[in-house]
């Protein structure tokens, strides 16, 4: 029988898990799926987060800190003028990983589960006897690269969300590659689907929001847009200028909504303009029976099988895309949903956690 160890784990000291209405923020939903999940299988959790936060796990540790961010606002005197807001983040997140470590260092966990992994590093070099699991949710930047080869410790383990995500850096101490799942009861299949593309992502260059807008205006198709309101140059100049009733801008929709989007698009574009760890958008879409057309970056020909569950674009080649939107119904609709049950599940994510966990345990 395998053996039942006791874990921590921190996402943010930022906002309550769940967040407040409006905050997306996916490094807490696989935060709270894993430890759920292992809570299920007769391990202990203590999840340490801000007071309000609600969990379905062993124990939420808080010690009285109040969340830093609350429905937009900020707490009290920290919205004065001269507050240097980014140290205060620091330390919002390093005080709850600064409990967690003392705790550990009485030998009361056999697993610390970070996230924040750049807020955490000086407690892990500084703690050798703590066994630490970091997963890796943003690209691997230089200067990352060179944090993490300072902070190096044999006690020190990296998870990361794809293997594309190692590229930069190969020689980390890596404890496996483990992708992002989803809740499958959340996105519900649909074998029909309406006369519509998607893009569903927050409304920034790297997205490429404005490359879909591109396809959608040049295949001649209808487009729906969904994502947190911005303001700025790039919004008032490469997509506001065309929205009309063909190309919609939707606003924020709860993550709980988004599948009736999902299931009846034709397509949901992903145009992507940066090497992009994972995407969640992917397999949400294609859990939905909707096929994905991605430029090829990043994860994504981890995530798709081209010609099978979507189509894998050359970098910035919308002519490809238009073409490949013209295609899109020969992608048979159940086979994108078998892949997702197969490889992305919450299911399959844990399990492959728990491995990794128990393997450093030993």
């Amino acid at each position: 029988m395998p053996r039942k160890l006791k874990i921590a784990t921190m996402v943010t000291g930022h906002f309550t898990t769940p967040p407040p209405k409006g905050v997306i923020y996916a490094p807490m939903d696989i935060a709270v799926w894993v430890s759920e999940g292992l809570v299920k299988r007769g391990h202990k959790v203590d999840f340490y987060a801000p007071l309000g936060s609600k969990v379905k796990v062993t124990k939420i540790i808080h010690n009285g800190l109040l969340p830093l961010n609350k429905d937009g606002g900020s707490l009290g005197s920290l919205r004065d003028k001269g507050v240097d807001v980014n140290k205060v983040a620091v330390l919002w997140d390093q005080y709850l990983l600064a409990q967690m470590f003392k705790i550990a260092e009485k030998g009361k966990y056999d697993i610390l589960h970070i996230h924040p992994v750049d807020r955490a590093l000086p407690f892990g070099l500084s703690h050798p006897n703590v066994p630490i699991v970091y997963t890796l949710h943003d690209p691997i930047y230089p200067w990352r690269s060179l944090i993490f080869s300072m902070f190096k410790s044999p006690n020190q383990y990296y998870i990361s969300i794809s293997n594309a995500q190692r590229k930069p850096a190969p020689n980390l101490n890596y404890a496996a590659t483990i992708y992002n799942g989803i809740d499958l009861d959340n996105f519900h299949f649909s074998n029909e689907h309406d006369d519509y593309l998607l893009f569903i992502s927050r409304l920034h260059p790297e997205k490429g929001v404005a490359e879909a807008v591109q396809v959608a205006r040049k295949a001649k198709e209808k487009l729906l847009i969904i994502g947190p309101p911005v303001t700025g140059e790039y919004w008032d100049k490469q997509i506001a200028p065309y929205l009309n009733d063909r190309i919609q801008y939707l606003g924020y929709v709860p993550r709980n909504k988004l599948f009736k989007y999902y299931q009846r698009a034709k397509a949901t574009l992903v145009p992507i303009q940066w090497e992009e760890p994972f995407g969640l958008i992917m397999t949400e879409s294609m859990a939905c029976g909707t096929p994905v057309i991605a430029f090829n970056r990043g994860s994504v020909p981890e995530v798709l099988v081209n010609g099978k569950t979507g189509f894998i674009i050359k970098k910035n080649s919308i002519k490809d895309m238009v073409e490949a939107v013209k295609n899109i119904n020969k992608i048979n609709r159940a086979d994108c949903r078998e892949h997702v049950e197969k490889k992305f599940s919450i299911q399959t994510m844990v399990d492959q956690y728990e491995k990794v966990f128990l393997r450093i345990a030993k």
